[in-house]
């Protein structure tokens, strides 16, 4: 049994997994809130003693001990470790290994003398011969000490550490089968941060943290209609985009107080972000922009992100097809694709 881990600023997820000679079958998923639920969630008074408590609770009321948990695979954010796509020149593994990190320093914003660093050969590029494509990850040996540290004070001891857009990643392509031509988009939705992730058959990895996510929504939510965090939570639950919208507004055209403006700040954060892998590499075909992440089923999103930026948008549901998936009951799913995608992670390796 994999247990995925994904602890975010707002919830902590778990999703436990069989390997089977089929595939993989979900046995198991749950979340938890980190702050004490009624109550309003503030980022900056969060730290690694709710995380613990969370994880603990978490645990608890899903029957498990942490102590017979073998395999605990976990994730660090986006926002604190770093993923780039390099070409370089095809050499022997143990070379590669030495190389990539004067690699690291050249291509990933961080001290290289200070960073923990791996990588994953993707395979021959295909402009240029005797190179390879190279999947380059890093972070710092603090952030990684850090989680170690919480994983144990958890109970749990740390297994694969694992980045979290390479976990959506490879629970997309276990999922979904990736189109021979044109690029996909993701759009992980965090609470207080964003992943937009890229890529296509032979084309350029990209992925980039973007500082908007659904407690975002809320706040605004909160400061427009002169209500709690709470209840701001549950209007967007409940009415999504259109909480925002001025019902007094003449023959029925709604206008949006403050234009709508967070959810056309992410809009256009996404717009920049793809304009910019575009100019990078040549390639713009973006077939489609799958959502994920806690608010991505937000009431109207994936339509404004659709006819704002003119690619067709949908929902992604990480349990699609996977055994024992109809078993579960869960209310949000896209909320577990993280974790899905790092328990996964922990049978891949095998």
């Amino acid at each position: 049994m994999y247990l995925g881990l994904d602890i975010g600023r707002q919830f902590v997820k778990m999703v436990t997994v069989n390997k089977t000679k089929d595939g993989f079958k979900v046995l198991d998923a749950g979340q938890r809130l980190v702050p004490e639920p009624n109550q309003a969630f503030d980022p900056d008074k969060t730290d690694r003693f709710h995380w613990v408590m969370a994880v603990k609770e978490l645990l608890r009321q899903q029957g498990l001990n942490p102590k017979r948990v073998k395999s605990v695979v976990s994730g660090i954010s986006g926002t604190s470790a770093s993923v780039k796509q390099i070409t370089t020149m095809e050499m022997p593994a143990d070379e590669l290994a030495s190389a990539m990190t004067f690699e690291a320093r050249k291509h990933i914003p961080m001290d290289g003398t200070d960073a923990v660093i791996d990588f994953q050969i993707f395979g021959s590029n295909e402009r240029e011969v005797d190179k390879i494509d190279v999947g380059l990850v890093a972070c710092t040996k603090g952030v990684l000490s850090n989680h170690m540290a919480m994983l144990k004070e958890c109970g749990l001891k740390p297994g694969i550490i694992d980045v979290d857009p390479i976990a959506i990643t490879n629970i997309f392509t276990y999922i979904k089968d990736m189109p021979e031509d044109g690029l996909v988009v993701i759009l992980d939705i965090g609470s207080v941060s964003s992943s937009l992730i890229v890529w296509g058959q032979g084309q350029q990895y990209f992925t980039r943290d973007l500082p908007i996510g659904g407690h975002h929504f809320v706040k605004e939510i909160s400061a427009e209609k002169d209500i709690s965090y709470t209840q701001a939570q549950d209007l967007l639950n409940s009415d999504g985009l259109s909480a925002l919208q001025d019902s007094s507004a003449i023959d029925g055209q709604k206008i949006s107080v403050a234009e709508r403006a967070v959810y056309d700040n992410l809009v256009e954060d996404v717009r920049r972000s793809l304009r910019f892998y575009a100019k990078q590499t040549g390639q713009s075909f973006f077939l489609k922009i799958f959502l994920t992440g806690g608010a991505a089923e937000t009431p109207g999103l994936s339509d404004l992100i659709s006819s704002k930026l003119n690619v067709e948008c949908a929902v992604f549901d990480p349990f699609e097809g996977l055994s024992g998936a109809d078993e579960l009951s869960i209310s949000n799913p896209s909320q577990y694709t993280v974790a899905l995608g790092l328990g996964l992670r922990g049978g891949l390796d095998e």
